[in-house]
């Protein structure tokens, strides 16, 4: 018995010892701007843990810690990063200063525009210490002041792999995430290629309104010629990989490797790669190799490893050189960049970036972008380098994504076949009272800059882009099928061209209810309530994931993955977004 006390009373020391080493504290305190605004979403990183933390609404934050006292990183994108050290036995009050404030030589660029519409003011949108874009939804537009719109084109497909990610975690998507073009762009809707000699290929479709039985919806869609893989130009590609610290997550940097292993399986000897880093240093990793040598393209993409900061400016500086340096003249010359976009650059840096991206697109090098990541993921810093360097944008959520994107979409997301590409619509105000525009939503910031201009982007082989509207006729229009109730005008130039070249279509009424049109174009209209409802937009308040679900059902193909996957999430979403409406009703009804 005497043993087993001594054992007992050992234990009992080593317990106490623990508890006082491990004893936690609690560190509490408020970030302010000078002004003693609360500055909400600044990243905190504790030095001795490397732990990531935000702070919530008015500021505040509350970190338990096992330190009496620490050292905290803090930053958020508009102010000078922070290090301070603090103490759990006070209450802490940091002060961030902002950034001096750098004019922009660089216009603002459209998605779609109206002429004589007000701009809005700006704001951003932040989830824990992600950013997006702040867009405002497209209205209805008279046609007997505005009958014409235009709208820019493009393959970006990152908003739907996004959108796919929050759910996937049983998460609402913020409404800025949305972009519904993008969600369409992802399908690549009923592909049949353009006639010969032809770079695109419209159609048009009228039918009826879902939501709004008053109304009906007009679909117009534009097809890219296919290019053949073997007979395609050589490229000239620089990977630009992030290998920051805040890559060194199993859905990063790992994803990316496996993600470019698979392209590079696909290279041909007349291709060129090079592979530049930035992070805790910045340079070439991989000089201009050709493409037949994989296996040394291979190790170099194993060999990479995350950790530092991120010095992005002087690593795309780096890449746009030897992308420079390695020029192929009539080839496909591109910087590939993947990242979660976390640059750490300021905003002088940003504008210099944009500035140098836009120069070196016009001379040739166009830019993709690649993001990952979550909880610092940086959506609308990619977007808006994507859409300077005349580039595409995509968003990597799992190695399936990436394999869609970078190998079995190779054509579509690496080679151009039309550069500077734009839509222009010009109702018939004669029979279309109203029109409003399906996604495409501006940017606050573009809307409020008088000096905002349309801007085209890249289209890629083999892509379908379809722009959807939502139209009122004028009461008592009888309509006939040869009746025109828009015309459509396609902008382009050639790749390495800078002549415009343009395609005239005419979109008359051949109006078939909804029940009775094609899979695909019942599918799209699924999607476009989908995207309605995550927007939580107000022309849809008589629509109802039931309604998608209904709709989605009875068009998809079963035999294809991506919209039996899209049925799923839809699924997912009215489970996420149904019991909120209940418990919101419910404290109405308490208030009541």
């Amino acid at each position: 018995m005497q043993p087993q006390l001594k054992q007992i009373a050992l234990l009992l020391s080593w317990l106490f010892v623990f508890t006082s080493v491990s004893a936690q504290y609690y560190l509490r305190g408020e970030i302010m701007d000078e002004k003693n605004n609360p500055l909400q979403n600044v990243r905190i990183i504790m030095h001795s843990t490397r732990s990531i933390h935000s702070s919530g609404v008015g500021g505040a934050f509350g970190i338990t810690t096992a330190l009496k006292s620490d050292s905290l990183d803090l930053s958020i994108e508009g102010y000078e990063p922070l290090s301070v050290r603090v103490n759990t036995t006070e209450y802490q009050k940091i002060v961030m200063k902002m950034l001096p404030y750098t004019a922009s030589v660089q216009k603002q660029y459209l998605v779609s525009f109206t002429e004589n519409l007000a701009g809005l003011t700006s704001r951003k949108m932040f989830v824990a210490d992600e950013t997006y874009s702040p867009l405002i939804e497209n209205g209805f537009v008279k046609t007997d002041h505005n009958p014409v719109t235009g709208l820019t084109l493009n393959v970006n497909r990152a908003s739907y792999s996004n959108i796919r990610r929050f759910i996937n975690m049983n998460s609402t998507v913020p409404e800025d995430a949305v972009r519904i073009e993008e969600m369409l762009n992802y399908f690549n809707f009923n592909y049949n290629e353009p006639e010969k000699d032809s770079i695109f290929a419209i159609r048009s479709q009228v039918t009826s309104c879902p939501w709004n039985k008053e109304n009906q919806l007009l679909f117009i869609q534009a097809v890219s010629k296919k290019l053949n893989l073997d007979n395609v130009p050589p490229s000239n590609l620089v990977f630009l990989i992030d290998v920051s610290g805040s890559m060194d997550m199993p859905n990063r940097l790992p994803l990316l490797k496996s993600s470019f292993r698979k392209l590079v399986e696909n290279l041909r000897t007349i291709d060129t790669v090079s592979i530049v880093v930035y992070g805790g240093v910045t340079g070439i990793m991989l000089p201009p190799t050709s493409g037949g040598n994989k296996e040394k393209i291979l190790e170099a993409i194993e060999n990479l490893n995350a950790g530092g900061f991120t010095p992005g400016e002087a690593g795309i500086r780096q890449a746009y050189r030897l992308a420079h340096n390695s020029f192929i003249k009539e080839g496909n010359n591109r910087v590939i960049l993947a990242t979660d976009g976390d640059f750490n650059v300021g905003e002088t840096g940003e504008k210099e970036l944009e500035a140098l991206i836009t120069q070196m697109k016009q001379g040739g090098i166009y830019l993709t972008c690649l993001g990952v990541g979550m909880g610092n993921y940086k959506d609308s810093k990619i977007e808006i380098l994507a859409k300077k360097g005349n580039g595409n944008f995509a968003y990597l959520d799992d190695e399936r994504e990436g394999e869609k994107v970078l190998v079995k979409e190779l054509t579509q997301t690496l080679y151009a076949v039309a550069d500077n590409v734009s839509m222009q619509v010009r109702f018939n105000k004669d029979y279309i009272k109203a029109y409003r525009l399906i996604g495409f939503d501006n940017k606050r910031s573009a809307l409020s800059d008088t000096t905002s201009i349309l801007e085209g982007g890249e289209i890629g082989s083999g892509h379908s882009v379809m722009a959807v509207f939502e139209i009122s006729a004028h009461p008592g229009i009888h309509l006939s099928s040869n009746d025109v109730l828009s015309t459509v005008t396609i902008n382009y130039c050639k790749p390495g061209i800078k002549q415009s070249a343009k395609l005239e279509y005419q979109c008359v009424d051949n109006y078939k209810v909804l029940d009775s049109l094609d899979n695909h174009l019942r599918f799209a209209t699924g999607v476009c309530m989908f995207g309605g409802l995550l927007h939580s937009s107000p022309y849809l308040k008589n629509a109802s994931w039931d309604d998608v679900l209904l709709l989605t059902k009875n068009a998809m193909d079963i035999n294809n993955p991506l919209e039996t996957e899209f049925f799923d999430l839809v699924t997912k979403g009215k489970k996420i977004y149904e019991p909120s409406k209940k418990r919101k009703r419910k404290r109405v009804q308490e208030q009541d």
